[in-house]
């Protein structure tokens, strides 16, 4: 993946113009969001293993600590890195933990959650297919086992709308029965798969598509959460400036139902260039790849629709090149003003 021609980011334009009609959502969810970010809070450390970037974060809160989850940017491939701490000025100064002791080889996009049936968290990434692993402990990063997958496959469902793009980004939510797998294929389909709760991660079915729009309006990084029994979705997308990366955003009533747009356009966005305040000078145009900071850490995915706190990736504007390679640093986003109001 690269940084986008010109002729990509005003596809992008106009298909996200272009795309499904807006539907009012329950009151619970505001249809238009306003955020303030940090600076860059973590970034590549000058350890000798030749990292530039840091990206794909995925954050809990629990036992009072934050516990970070992401990917490496570096020559030999992308790996995972986990990190905790008590309060984000530490976040920097805290301990690297390179997640590459158990089977080595590219690894990607995790996502953390607790399985509270099983006792178990689970690190969901991608690694040419579908993995996890698991851990009783979240705070030991030697406890996670070797790469499990969901299928021993690319899906045929997948393989046969992929053409040139890359099954990624994979997201499990569960609701009081199943248990969801989303995932994106840098193509336009975001698809969804479902095993009982029971049966989880065993029994994964062949995946449908959930939503589909333009390559580049339905891009990557989905996200699926609970609020207040209605459903979040957000996806990242390519926008008309100079493609920078945007997040758009959905809901639903079902994990299995029709998604109906919410905040979707790059003019209003989840979060985006134009919905974005910065204290200082803006360090980043690019709103890329991140995740909701969760406290509720189990299965549901449960988060409130005021307060939201963010953690993304963003990258110098200045910087152009190679997606994969980019100088990526990880900040945060404090949702303001417009809870609980259409």
């Amino acid at each position: 993946m690269k940084f986008l021609s010109l002729a990509w980011v005003v596809a992008a334009a106009a298909a996200s113009a272009g795309s499904s009609s807006s539907v009012a959502p329950r009151a619970s969810i505001p249809n238009k969001f306003s955020w303030t970010s940090t600076g860059p809070l973590i970034s590549a450390k000058s350890d000798g293993r030749g990292i530039r970037g840091i990206k794909d974060p995925s954050v809990v809160h629990y036992g009072g600590k934050y516990h970070v989850f992401a990917s490496t940017v570096q020559d030999a491939g992308s790996s995972l890195v986990y990190l905790s701490f008590t309060d984000w000025a530490q976040a920097q100064h805290a301990t690297f933990h390179y997640l590459d002791g158990k089977g080595r080889g590219y690894r990607a996009a995790p996502q953390v959650l607790y399985m509270a049936s099983q006792q178990l968290w689970y690190l969901i990434y991608h690694d040419g297919l579908a993995a996890y692993s698991t851990n009783p402990d979240i705070s030991d990063p030697a406890g996670w086992t070797a790469p499990k997958h969901f299928y021993n496959s690319v899906p045929a469902s997948v393989k046969k709308t992929l053409g040139d793009g890359a099954w990624v980004d994979m997201w499990v939510i569960c609701d009081d029965a199943n248990c969801h797998l989303f995932s994106t294929g840098d193509d336009g389909y975001l698809y969804r798969a479902q095993t009982s709760i029971t049966d989880f991660p065993r029994g994964m079915g062949e995946p449908v598509v959930a939503l589909k729009d333009s390559k580049f309006a339905l891009f990557e990084a989905s996200n699926v959460y609970n609020i207040g029994g209605s459903y979040l979705l957000i996806v990242e997308a390519a926008g008309s400036f100079d493609g920078y990366r945007y997040f758009r955003s959905w809901t639903s009533e079902s994990l299995s139902g029709q998604w109906k747009t919410l905040a979707s356009t790059e003019q209003n966005p989840f979060a985006g260039h134009t919905n974005v305040k910065f204290s200082g000078a803006a360090w980043t145009m690019s709103f890329s790849h991140g995740e909701a900071v969760r406290t509720n850490v189990d299965q549901t995915m449960t988060i409130k629709p005021c307060g939201i706190e963010y953690l993304y990736q963003g990258v110098d504007p200045r910087e152009h090149g190679d997606y994969n390679n980019a100088a990526w640093k990880l900040a945060l986003l404090t949702q303001v003003g417009g809870c609980g109001s259409n």
